[in-house]
């Protein structure tokens, strides 16, 4: 496994992470590697939404007619 050395962090950026990770039951170390951890797999797991804009802009827009019925819905019944 690979270090990190992370040099001139503010005193409140610490702090504010020393409490991120008590909130969360971890150490400050392993708070930092869930935060790194986070934010590398956002940024590389595709999103549907995402990749549904894109393809529409790829098309020059696409125009929905959507109609929705006002009707409440009934709630479920387990009988």
């Amino acid at each position: 496994m690979a270090n990190l050395t992370v040099r001139n962090l503010p005193d409140e950026v610490h702090r504010a992470l020393r409490v991120r990770a008590a909130r969360h039951g971890r150490s400050t170390e392993a708070e930092i590697r869930e935060i790194l951890t986070q934010a590398v797999e956002q940024n590389e797991r595709p999103r549907l939404g995402t990749e549904l804009r894109r393809y529409a802009e790829q098309l020059g827009g696409v125009e929905l007619q959507i109609q929705r019925d006002r009707a409440p819905i009934e709630p479920a019944t387990f009988e």
